[in-house]
């Protein structure tokens, strides 16, 4: 498992996606919103309810 920090664009949106691809857990934190989060993680399949 992987906890990115700020995983929800930029440069932690990239090391989200880099891990995702090598078969991590990948957890995404943000500080103010989670829409870009919640996005990108929509966008590799790795929402759950």
């Amino acid at each position: 498992m992987v906890l990115i920090t700020g995983g929800g664009r930029g440069i932690g949106a990239g090391t989200s996606k880099l891990f995702a691809s090598k078969g991590y857990a990948v957890c995404i934190n943000y500080k103010s919103t989670s829409a870009s989060a919640e996005a990108l993680a929509q966008d590799m399949g790795l929402l759950q309810k």
